[in-house]
């Protein structure tokens, strides 16, 4: 990160760490891919390297906060795809699991705390970054 004379902050990526966005691309693609075409044991395997390339992109970017928060979100956003992906492929996306809670709603779970982890950041850290800038 380089910060020139009008306090505006250059952020680059690493190649390394571009190459595995990019990557990471490619396993959600492949994992939502199989869901689309019902491939249940491709689709489910792909969860793992795709987990895992969102956890290792968020860890080299921890330490600037709106990455960590978008990366964040990012994994959490994962975790709800696939748990709906997973509920579609065990026929519980319809079955009620409590009073008139279908199953695919498990999904609202991880997208909830990825909204709520941007809505931090939108609300409270962003403007807390803005005035460490000045």
């Amino acid at each position: 990160m380089n910060v020139n004379s009008t306090k505006t902050i250059d952020y680059t990526i690493p190649a390394k760490l571009r190459r595995m966005e990019n990557l990471h691309i490619v396993f959600w693609l492949l994992k939502d891919v199989s869901w689309c075409l019902g491939f249940k044991i491709l689709g489910t395997l792909m969860i793992i390297p795709t987990m895992v390339a969102a956890i290792y992109i968020t860890h080299k970017n921890k330490d600037i906060r709106s990455e960590l928060a978008h990366n964040l979100a990012v994994i959490f956003w994962i975790a709800a795809n696939s748990t709906w992906m997973i509920c579609e492929f065990t026929g519980l996306d319809e079955k009620m699991i409590y009073g008139n809670i279908a199953g695919r709603y498990l999904a609202l779970i991880p997208f909830t705390i990825g909204i709520l982890i941007l809505a931090y950041y939108y609300i409270f850290q962003q403007k807390h970054e803005a005035e460490e800038e000045q």
